[in-house]
């Protein structure tokens, strides 16, 4: 009996304490709707609700133009500069149209030249005599040499001799050069003055003849035309490179980097050859008109490219003898020459122009 009383004691007391609950989340909800009520019939002054409706104008303005940004630019470096600044450069995009005209001109030819202009080397005896010599026409361009082969596709494929000695040759002394101008700079000391002296009794023979040399001890061919000009070329490239990393190398980020314990081949690699390879960029696609003019040179003195292939240096050397009766001979070969080399320069210098962080634009 006594349990039960106890029992229901309980009840009572848990219904009394729900009810109180109950009461005071409803005043409090009454409590909160009248401080809303309140706070939605206070005015407030004029000049807050401008400062708002400024701040929240800003806001949005600084928005549309980060997203802008964002979309159209969203990372700005140095290449991205140089190209809008080359594009603008008409001369520049000129050259290096022309050449890729060549290049696609040269890597293509045996899909279509042959078969329109018949072989650069074969020779046709039995009308060899009807088809020699020939002047331009619309059936032979360029007109014909004095074995009767057509002298355009013999520039066509010369220009695949001269446009891979420019690139491979100016490769491999790029890259011998970028490893010593980087040793002589950086380390400096007994290494500097190593190199430097060496990249000077390089200069101190004509260039030409220490080719001519260099293809006597190894021999005439293709592939001795590229070692004999690539390896002769690093002089001038180490030079240029010393002289860029002379001058980035005792920056603040070099020494922040170096006081981080980076590795000197971390530092020239990620932070000094990225600040000078401008110049590099620069002085190799210069460098490619002086090594096609080098080969062209050097197969005009038959030490290029072994006959009867062709090579636009062979071909004036082949059409000399006919200059005052049959021009065309020399002419087309020497046009080759003269144009592909000036695109390079005109690109080289285009390019100088365009990574000179200095220049605004236009």
């Amino acid at each position: 009996m006594i349990r039960m009383l106890k029992k229901r004691k309980e009840k009572e007391l848990e219904a009394q304490a729900s009810k109180e609950v109950a009461e005071r989340s409803d005043a409090a909800l009454l409590a909160q709707d009248e401080t809303r009520e309140a706070q939605s019939q206070v005015e407030f002054p004029t000049h807050a609700i401008d400062e708002k409706e400024r701040h929240d104008d800003y806001r949005t303005e600084y928005a549309a133009v980060v997203g802008e940004t964002a979309g159209e630019n969203p990372t700005r470096t140095l290449w991205s500069d140089a190209w809008g600044r080359l594009k603008h450069n008409k001369l520049a995009i000129i050259g290096a149209v022309w050449i890729i005209i060549m290049v696609v001109v040269a890597l293509s030819a045996d899909l279509w030249a042959p078969q329109l202009l018949g072989s650069p080397t074969e020779i046709e005896s039995e009308e060899m005599a009807q088809l020699s010599r020939l002047p331009p026409s619309f059936e032979h361009p360029f007109g014909t040499d004095m074995l009767g082969r057509d002298v355009l596709c013999r520039v066509v494929y010369g220009a695949r001799v001269s446009l891979a000695v420019g690139l491979l040759a100016t490769a491999i002394s790029t890259v011998i050069g970028l490893i010593m101008g980087a040793l002589a700079a950086y380390y400096g000391g007994i290494w500097d003055t190593i190199i430097m002296r060496l990249a000077d009794i390089f200069l101190a023979f004509p260039y030409t003849l220490f080719v001519i040399v260099m293809l006597a001890v190894l021999g005439s061919g293709i592939q001795n035309v590229f070692i004999a000009i690539g390896v002769l070329g690093w002089p001038s490239i180490a030079r240029v490179f010393r002289s860029a990393i002379l001058s980035v190398k005792e920056n603040d980020y070099v020494d922040a980097a170096r006081s981080m314990g980076a590795s000197d081949k971390r530092i020239v690699a990620r932070h000094i050859f990225p600040n000078s390879v401008a110049s590099i960029v620069v002085y190799a696609t210069m460098n490619i008109g002086g090594a096609i003019l080098t080969e062209s040179a050097l197969s005009y003195l038959g030490m290029g490219v072994t006959p009867p292939n062709p090579s636009w240096g062979s071909m004036i050397q082949d059409g000399q003898t006919y200059l005052a009766t049959e021009p065309w001979l020399m002419l087309m070969p020497g046009l080759a020459i003269l144009t592909t080399v000036l695109a390079f320069t005109l690109l080289g210098d285009g390019l100088r122009d365009a990574l000179d962080v200095k220049m605004k634009d236009a």
